[in-house]
């Protein structure tokens, strides 16, 4: 894994009194607007993915933890399909997200919770409780401490427990790359405008290939412009290779079950592991 941008007490900080931190950027702010378009069709999309990784058409009975709920999307779409929802976040305007879907679409619902918090507290993670499902896709990498929040995040992992994480690829020298932009993005206005401007061509480069190839829809129920924005802008910004995740869950006792990764592109590779136990 790559090595970490060691700044998680600034970060908490900054967490405490409601604010990013300098330089980082507002998740929040960008699931905010991605709201507006959110659809039918796009929650729909968010089931699929989670019944075609959890090899379930239900969730009924399960427990699901969403580490860094973001929108709230896939929390949505885990208690649509039955579940038992914990969702949290440390950007209270994405707490805000979430809690508005919930608000929306299971008002005063008991098996659906949304709050404030950080898998980097690790008082607030060990009270948590354990689940079937320890979900964060996309997360851990953003926090400033990729290993400790690897740590964490297997806390709330019940007997049998399944682990499902999303984690940016280790490119070697084309990361240094990216993380430079992101630099770039966070800066301010000036930084945010010149890094879109740049990168307009890989953008339209990939709306082009989706509607070649007929998957102009995005997996999960995303939007391309949210997500790109969310690429470009996302800082802190760690990666791993796919061997060392593997590995480092491994040693702690977790079977993989599943793997999905991206080669040499960039993007994340998921991962679901499996914790020992009778479920």
């Amino acid at each position: 894994m790559s090595p970490a941008a060691r700044e998680p007490d600034r970060v908490r900080r900054a967490i405490e009194k409601g604010n990013a931190p300098r330089g980082h950027f507002r998740f929040g702010e960008n699931w905010s607007r991605f709201l507006r378009l959110l659809t039918e069709d796009r929650i729909v999309r968010a089931e699929d993915s989670l019944q075609e990784w959890l090899g379930a058409t239900a969730l009924h009975g399960v427990s699901f933890l969403d580490i860094g709920c973001g929108s709230g999307l896939f929390s949505l779409a885990a208690r649509r399909l039955g579940a038992r929802v914990r969702s949290f976040d440390a950007d209270p305007l994405s707490v805000e997200c979430a809690s508005e879907l919930r608000r929306s679409h299971f008002p005063d619902d008991p098996d659906w919770t949304v709050e404030r918090g950080s898998i980097l507290d690790l008082p607030f993670v060990t009270s948590l409780g354990h689940f079937d499902v320890v979900y964060s896709w996309g997360v851990l990498h953003h926090t400033g401490a990729l290993r400790e929040s690897l740590e964490n995040a297997m806390i709330p992992l019940g007997d049998g427990g399944r682990l499902w994480l999303a984690l940016y690829n280790d490119q070697g020298r084309i990361t240094d790359y990216w993380r430079a932009v992101k630099t770039v993005y966070n800066r301010g206005v000036g930084g945010r405008a010149a890094m879109l401007t740049l990168h307009i061509p890989y953008v339209a480069a990939r709306v082009i290939v989706r509607a070649a190839t007929g998957r102009w829809k995005l997996e999960r129920g995303m939007s391309m412009w949210y997500d790109l924005k969310d690429w470009l802008g996302g800082y802190p910004f760690e990666v791993a290779g796919p061997a060392d995740v593997i590995a480092f869950f491994q040693d702690r006792g977790l079977r993989l079950d599943k793997a999905r990764t991206v080669g040499r592109r960039n993007g994340c590779n998921e991962f679901l592991f499996r914790a020992a136990g009778p479920r």
